[in-house]
């Protein structure tokens, strides 16, 4: 597995590269992955959240510190889609992290072009993204995060457990609690991530 984390590190995008592809696909209507209308308008609306939350989204100075403390170079390998909500909900607040700490470096990869990958960091057997795969200079994994905060997590087990599916009405729901929520609980749980002694 290793050989195959440092190739996919080696062809990953950073966050500036990653966005100027959203870019691209909204401006010529594409998703990636298989092609559907669905996906086409959801990178649209994920390419407007996520240019609100590179102007707005904010990290705490205490969350910060913890983050800057980072002794040792760490290489956050990212999971992703243009087109998946929780992604646009998530990279902003990384990239926030990424920028104000010295050894930590974001890099991004499409889940759908690196399915072998995607398939070693499954959630519950399914290929749920986004997943934050932390590495160290040598290329081991650290810790894993995702796809979802445990808060936001525990919205969608509860709703599933009451209406048997997540359907379009959970995914409002789900926007509002973001909106709320204000990347508080993905930062606190990441923070958490990497405070946990590593074996």
């Amino acid at each position: 597995m290793k050989t195959l984390i440092e190739q996919s590190v080696q062809k990953a995008m950073d966050y500036t590269q990653y966005n100027l592809l959203f870019k691209q696909l909204v401006e010529e209507e594409k998703s990636t992955g298989e092609h559907s209308q669905m996906k086409v308008d959801y990178t649209k609306l994920n390419f407007s959240r996520t240019k609100r939350l590179d102007k707005t989204a904010k990290v705490s100075d205490e969350a910060m510190k913890v983050f800057k403390n980072v002794s040792e170079k760490q290489t956050w390998l990212v999971i992703s889609e243009p087109w998946c909500g929780d992604a646009a909900q998530t990279l902003p607040y990384l990239n926030k992290i990424a920028q104000h700490s010295d050894n930590i470096d974001l890099k991004i990869v499409l889940r759908d072009e690196n399915l072998d990958l995607m398939n070693q960091f499954l959630t519950n057997g399914s290929q749920s993204i986004p997943i934050i795969i932390m590495l160290d200079e040598a290329m081991n994994v650290l810790q894993t995060f995702g796809p979802r905060s445990k808060a936001a997590t525990k919205l969608v087990t509860d709703y599933k457990k009451e209406h048997g599916v997540i359907d379009d009405a959970f995914k409002e729901i789900l926007q509002v609690w973001y909106n709320n929520d204000k990347g508080v609980s993905v930062v606190n749980d990441i923070m958490e991530t990497i405070q946990i002694p590593s074996n």
